[in-house]
């Protein structure tokens, strides 16, 4: 039943989940293994490739191979999460290695990399990824090992130019590492840029669902770093479980059709939204207005994410209570599932937040877009009369 997905489109690739199915019944759908640990062989060999389950699990290959394909990569690795995966890539780093990160990123791994980092002899730099020339003055020719890029990036979706970044450091012993949980491999495909190696929080748009906590990294050859990261998910077993890893994959084969969708309300929410009396700005990297629009659209396709956000006209307590007064839009932190969520990200983030206080994230999910239009703007109508 061996398949020829090579030629497939990327949505065909996601949906037959490469054609992965339970080859020991023929069942559609792969088999979850909860076995532990392996038979030895009679002569004390495992011949099998097969020891203990906790790196090895046959139930992570079929994600880990779909992913894999479609960042065209050489191969990937799941984690218990986003942030296992993130912390991996800078745990295997060399003690005393210097690395470069956006001055706004995902704000727990921005916390990990201020507080936790230094214990691990890590010295970081927080720039402007954005502009090229600030990152190319913070590279320490001896002690710089890593790039880290987030794009676009969260909350403010800045959109870096991964192609001009990857250019800039050829001539250093750099690897450039990229976040690309919002652009997805629907959008955005980091490797085939020149980046060495791509991570995502499968938790949000890989998944889906709202029902899985999982993280991946996907590397574009087979490095030392790498080696060291897949030593570093074996002894630390930083993995998921297999009934997740499936799970995973099944959310992964909707990953097409619902990114599709979403990413087309984005665009529309953000058209109407910017001619809307109550918004002072739309952040969003598919409106011509947006700072990184160009840098979008030449490096990704088929639409600019279903994520954006929208500043107010007006202080905390009237974003706050916006957020309050929605009926569809759900009040939770996280991204990228079916349903929309809304968040007042400064109040989460707290203290040293770069975030502004009027501002609200938008994850968009797969509803009618007229309906979470009106839903916004009966919000933004009955906020105002309570704050008024």
């Amino acid at each position: 039943m061996k398949k020829d997905y090579q030629s497939w489109q990327t949505a065909t690739k996601v949906a037959q989940g490469l054609g992965a199915y339970d080859t020991a019944t023929n069942g559609v759908v792969p088999a979850i293994h909860t076995a532990t640990t392996y038979y030895r062989d009679a002569d004390n060999q495992y011949r099998s490739g097969r020891v203990y389950s906790r790196d090895n699990n046959p139930t992570y290959l079929p994600a880990e191979n779909l992913l894999a394909e479609l960042e065209q990569g050489e191969r990937a690795l799941l984690f218990a999460s986003g942030m296992a995966a993130a912390v991996a890539v800078f745990q295997s780093l060399p003690s005393g290695a210097h690395v470069i990160t956006p001055k706004v990123m995902y704000w727990a791994l921005r916390k990990w990399l201020v507080e936790d980092a230094p214990r691990f002899g890590l010295t970081v730099s927080f720039v402007d990824m954005t502009q090229l020339e600030e990152v190319k003055a913070a590279i320490q020719p001896e002690l710089t090992r890593l790039i880290w890029i987030e794009s676009p990036a969260n909350p403010m979706w800045q959109v870096t130019d991964i192609k001009a970044v990857v250019q800039e450091v050829a001539a250093h012993n750099i690897t450039v590492a990229v976040d690309s949980t919002v652009a997805t491999p629907i959008h955005c495909k980091p490797l085939v840029l020149g980046a060495d190696m791509v991570m995502h929080s499968a938790t949000k748009y890989l998944n889906g669902h709202s029902d899985v906590i999982a993280g991946a990294l996907v590397t574009r050859e087979q490095t030392s770093l790498w080696e060291a990261i897949v030593k570093h998910r074996k002894q630390a077993g930083a993995v998921l479980s297999p009934f997740d890893a499936a799970q995973l994959l099944r959310g992964m084969r909707t990953l097409a059709i619902r990114v599709e969708r979403s990413s087309a309300n984005a665009h529309e929410l953000a058209q109407r939204l910017s001619k809307h009396e109550w918004i002072r700005e739309v952040l969003y990297p598919g409106l011509p207005s947006f700072a990184g629009h160009e840098t979008a659209k030449s490096q990704w396709q088929d639409g600019f994410t279903g994520m954006l956000s929208i500043r107010v006209k007006g202080n905390e307590r009237l974003a706050i209570g916006i957020a309050a007064n929605t009926e569809i839009w759900r009040r939770a932190t996280s991204l990228g599932s079916v349903e929309s969520l809304i968040e007042h990200r400064a109040s989460i983030e707290g203290v040293g937040t770069p975030v502004p206080d009027d501002l609200l994230r938008l994850s968009v999910g797969i509803e009618d877009v007229n309906d979470l239009y009106q839903d916004l703007c009966t919000a933004f109508e009955t906020a105002a009369r309570s704050t008024s």
